[in-house]
């Protein structure tokens, strides 16, 4: 007689996947945030130790998050308001610092751009968590000049000087498939090395900071935190924070 095996039982392999289900609801709940501990270690950080200005540290340290291996180490968070002190935050790549501040580019009629444009403050914070750091800037954020925005663009893959045309950020889209219409219409109408104008509504942001915070992680939570604030007269003074 051959051997042959039974028709599965429909039954069978739905209470089969209502346990795997139970399964892992269980071992989603099993994990405690509470009890996730990660002990830091490192020199201490002090005064002595510190560039002259926040954009000079600031240098220093991004260059050792990026020999250090991070992955996007240009990654930052970028928090704004509405004039009523409503917060949105979101993630964007860095793309230029110098003395006067932070450059970041995105949609103008994005909700970050919407927010900017009522609300020129603005928080940046750099999450280097694989080598316990982190970067807080807040300061006051201004369009860079058009020409600074063509001279980037231009630098843009092909590919993504057509998403800023298709995506029009943060609105509502009907579906996927809408988005990528939009986006293969302008394919077509750009193809593959044909010069992509600029969008009148797509630029640059520069943060300029009033204030620029490194922390770096310490054993047993006794963090260091150092602050530049900017005075009156446009220097800098340094403040250590508790931690």
């Amino acid at each position: 007689m051959p051997n042959t095996l039974p028709e599965p039982d429909g039954s069978a392999i739905d209470a089969a996947h209502a346990a795997v289900a139970r399964a892992a609801d269980a071992a989603d709940t099993d994990i405690d945030p509470a009890v996730m501990r990660e002990q830091y270690r490192a020199e201490p950080f002090t005064e002595d130790t510190l560039a002259p200005s926040p954009m000079a540290q600031f240098a220093r340290w991004f260059q050792q998050a990026v020999t250090g291996g991070l992955h996007e180490p240009n990654a930052m968070v970028v928090s704004t308001a509405t004039p009523d002190g409503r917060p949105s935050s979101r993630t964007v790549l860095l793309k230029a610092y110098d003395a006067q501040g932070f450059v970041f580019y995105t949609n103008y009629r994005s909700r970050k751009g919407d927010e900017l444009a009522g609300n020129r403050y603005v928080s940046l914070l750099f999450p280097w968590h694989q080598i316990a750091r982190q970067v807080i800037v807040t300061g006051t954020a201004e369009r860079v000049s058009r020409a600074e925005t063509a001279a980037y663009f231009r630098t843009r893959p092909h590919g993504s000087q057509l998403g800023a045309w298709a995506s029009e950020q943060s609105r509502v889209v009907g579906s996927r498939e809408e988005l990528t219409a939009a986006y293969a219409a302008l394919e077509e109408r750009y193809p593959e090395g044909e010069k992509v104008p600029v969008p009148p509504h797509w630029g640059g942001f520069r943060v300029v900071p009033e204030a620029v915070e490194f922390w770096q992680g310490q054993e047993n939570r006794m963090h260091d935190r150092l602050r530049y604030v900017r005075t009156r007269d446009g220097a800098w003074a340094v403040e250590r924070l508790n931690p």
